[in-house]
């Protein structure tokens, strides 16, 4: 699909999900979404706008918070930190009193700032940033702000996860990021982690390559063939990723792709068959986690998701942040930024498949169990209709992941 006929798709499924009659925006609580609705990132931005309808709608028929129904409010960033900063003054001219956002650390590490500013200088019109995936280590450490909570775990936690999980066959890998915050966060973790949980394993290259912006991933694959690495190790997500499994798989790479971010839409289908027991993912949740579990209610969820959308729902940590947001709202009786960001801190509670969420006070991250999911036949859901799909090898638990943070967080007076 073209560049414009992309756009004009997104800006219409914008208006189709989120635009609201003036009589019920009234009454209603208003969160913006910030994230690429448009650009080569879009598939992203366009994936959790979906995630996030049926989030709200299931949270809405709940009650909402204060008997008062969220509403959504997308505003398409481009993937541009410029242009976030841009919609972080429309929102906060409309009073929106939360804003999401979910793609991309470098405009993760923008708003952070952005919004701390704007509540220094209108403390009645005050925001909280809702993170939902923007994931460098720096973001709840050097960077870590009181108006700022990530309901995603953070590179750090995941790359724990993501060596922990590593096999024993594994002795040589082929490191590939992408060069900006995300990727730099990845490529440093996962040497630190290497180091201190599996020595015995060598990396043959460690690769940064430019974002978003390679057209053919061939030259890459031949390096990678050449290195006779057993594992691809790799943060690369969305149109960085499904274009290099992809090559790979044309040009008969034989290697395990064990990545951070494959079960993100595009990437099963990217692999296909070629991807049986040699694609592996961190992730949050997969579908087939109620079944392995025998979790009826999380898997009917699920099924309700899978219903209407072509891709897999694996965004627990959404339900869980808005559960969380709904709580905070009750609890205090209102949407004060400052009132409703105290209650949040260390909250306490269990997700859709029963595993203890913490908020931790310290540093505002989220603390929530990971999954290292292998793609595979012989599971009860498959995904994208690939026909294989996710089975649980492993699972590190939040207790594992409550890792140090170096935050110094400065707390608001009033």
């Amino acid at each position: 699909m073209g560049l414009f006929r992309r756009a004009a798709c997104a800006a219409a499924l914008v208006g189709l999900l989120f635009s609201a009659k003036p009589s019920v925006a009234a009454d209603t609580i208003k969160i913006a979404y910030v994230d690429p609705l448009s650009g080569p990132f879009a598939h992203a931005g366009d994936q959790f706008l979906k995630v996030f309808s049926y989030v709200f709608d299931k949270i809405n028929a709940e009650g909402g918070a204060l008997g008062r129904k969220f509403e959504l409010v997308a505003f398409d960033n481009k993937l541009q930190p410029s242009e976030s900063l841009i919609a972080l003054k429309n929102l906060t001219d409309q009073n929106i009193p939360f804003v999401l956002h979910c793609v991309g650390s470098n405009v993760g590490a923008a708003l952070i700032d952005g919004v701390a500013k704007h509540n220094a200088r209108n403390p009645d019109n005050r925001v909280i940033y809702l993170n939902c995936g923007a994931l460098a280590t720096e973001l709840t450490n050097d960077q870590c702000d009181f108006w700022h909570f990530r309901f995603s775990g953070s590179v750090e936690q995941r790359a724990y996860t993501r060596v922990k999980s590593l096999p024993a066959s594994v002795k040589t890998v082929y490191m590939l990021n992408q060069d900006y915050l995300f990727g730099q966060s990845i490529q440093r973790d996962t040497k630190k982690f290497l180091i201190q949980l599996r020595p015995d394993i060598k990396i043959v290259a460690d690769e940064l390559m430019p974002f978003g912006k390679v057209q053919d991933f061939s030259p890459y694959i031949t390096k990678i063939k050449a290195s006779g690495a057993d594992s691809l190790v790799t943060g690369n997500y969305d149109r960085d990723l499904n274009p290099l499994i992809k090559a790979g798989v044309d040009a008969g790479l034989n290697i395990r792709y064990d990545a951070f971010l494959a079960h993100l839409i595009g990437g099963p289908t990217a692999i296909g068959a070629a991807g049986e027991n040699r694609l592996t993912s961190i992730m949050e949740f997969h579908e087939n986690v109620p079944v392995e579990i025998g979790n009826a209610a999380a898997e009917a969820f699920d099924n309700g998701f899978r219903a209407n959308n072509n891709f897999d729902f694996s965004e627990i940590n959404f339900v869980t942040m808005m559960k969380m947001l709904v709580a905070a709202i009750n609890k205090v009786g209102s949407t004060d930024a400052l009132k409703v960001a105290l209650a949040l801190e260390d909250m306490h509670m269990k997700d859709m498949v029963g595993q203890e969420n913490i908020m931790r006070k310290d540093d505002h991250q989220l603390l929530m169990p990971y999954y290292e999911g292998v793609f595979t036949k012989g599971v009860k859901y498959d995904s994208e209709k690939s026909g294989l799909g996710w089975k649980t090898e492993v699972t590190v638990p939040a207790s594992d992941l409550a890792l140090p943070t170096t935050c110094k967080m400065k707390r608001p007076a009033s």
